[in-house]
């Protein structure tokens, strides 16, 4: 089952830290080197929660669907972010923020199920470009294989620079 994510939730506000959390570490230790791992977990802090929850909240209280979690047995095994339609000018097109599920429950069409629920999103915004852009690391193959099947396709790459 995919469902909005509740802002002010306690039980939802915790689950969709947990998957996060594993998003943001899976990120560092699958795609780079022990540099990356290190800047990835040092940043999961306490400051770092409260932040990024209260940004979610925002989010969902400009469109209920910008966060929308999967559950399977009763358990939240993964979700979707779409930012929302306010920043569409970021990219001038619809961003998949991100897109996680649990490693257990990969596979099992969750990922696929999270993907319709974004593009349903994404559909319904106005937007300066009919389309879905998300960043994908090319050193996680199962993503950018899971993405490929989509049928997204490269359109520009992303660079990054320390402040």
């Amino acid at each position: 089952m995919i469902r909005p994510y509740e802002a002010g939730d306690a039980g939802d506000a915790d689950a969709l830290w947990e998957l996060k959390r594993a998003f943001e570490l899976s990120l560092g230790s699958g795609t780079g080197g022990g540099g990356k791992e290190a800047t990835y977990r040092e940043k999961l802090d306490a400051d770092y929660r409260e932040s990024y929850l209260a940004w979610v909240d925002r989010c969902v209280e400009e469109d209920a669907r910008t966060i929308q979690l999967a559950e399977r047995d009763g358990e939240v095994v993964g979700y979707v972010f779409v930012l929302p339609e306010s920043l569409a000018h970021v990219w001038d097109a619809a961003v998949l923020n991100e897109l996680f599920v649990d490693e257990s429950y990969r596979g099992d069409g969750v990922a696929d199920d999270l993907l319709e629920a974004a593009l349903s999103v994404a559909r319904s915004q106005s937007l300066p470009l009919d389309r879905l852009v998300l960043d994908v690391d090319p050193d996680n193959g199962r993503a950018a294989a899971f993405y490929d099947r989509w049928g997204f396709e490269p359109w520009g790459e992303m660079v990054a620079r320390e402040l």
